[in-house]
């Protein structure tokens, strides 16, 4: 009796770690981000907005990302997953873009759509991408923004941010015969960064898994001191 009780103990307290390094991750990565998160001023780059829940635990069905002033240009990436619309303001320039998804995308499938963006010199040092996520079932609207001091990641719903640095010395926004490649490994670059795992996520996860490993510990020790 005294020995399947421990084993019940044991089991639960390696049941329990599991489910807290799988489920914290989880929390702290739903949000939608955006890669990369720097670029220069007056270059242009490609930025990949990826997610990987909806909202509440319902499909994602599309995404509508808001463009910030000081953008020179904007041009969605074709994607046969998604269906885009583009809006324009009355300077011709895109102000919003609308991803409808092909197909709802699962709560366990990561979602990404992106978009080539061009700055110049009066660029701000920091861009704002609102976006709003609209699911089989709600919305979630990640349109917050930190205030001077604040933690972004204490936010309920924090819209994606781009930081605009300045150009090092002999730098410039031209562009010259290895942009191509160029531009090509910026895409490829954003593509792996949007699958990194958060670092906080990463470190909630280990912090799950080392209190399952304690758990077990107690539970051995405990059965250890009835025998």
């Amino acid at each position: 009796m005294r020995t399947l009780t421990t084993r019940r103990t044991v089991t639960t307290g390696i049941i329990g770690g599991a489910v807290l390094a799988l489920a914290i991750p989880m929390m702290a990565s739903a949000h939608v981000s955006v890669s990369p998160d720097e670029l220069v001023a007056g270059d242009h780059g490609v930025l990949t907005f990826s997610f990987a829940h909806g909202c509440d635990n319902s499909p994602t069905t599309s995404l509508r990302v808001t463009m910030p002033e000081g953008l020179a240009s904007v041009a969605p990436t074709m994607d046969s997953d998604w269906t885009i619309d583009i809006e324009k303001g009355d300077d011709g320039l895109v102000s919003a873009v609308t991803y409808t998804a092909v197909a709802p995308v699962p709560n366990e499938l990561r979602g990404a759509v992106s978009m080539s963006v061009g700055l110049d010199e009066s660029t701000p040092d920091t861009l704002a991408f609102p976006v709003v996520q609209t699911c089989v079932e709600g919305s979630t609207e990640w349109t917050q923004l930190a205030e001077d001091g604040e933690d972004p990641h204490s936010l309920d719903a924090p819209a994606p941010v781009v930081s605009v640095v300045a150009a090092a010395g002999g730098e410039h926004g031209g562009h010259d015969a290895t942009d191509g490649a160029a531009d090509g490994a910026d895409a490829e670059d954003a593509a792996d960064a949007g699958d990194a795992p958060d670092a906080l996520a990463t470190a909630l996860g280990a912090g799950g898994l080392v209190a399952g490993i304690a758990a077990l510990v107690v539970s051995v020790l405990a059965y250890r001191r009835r025998a």
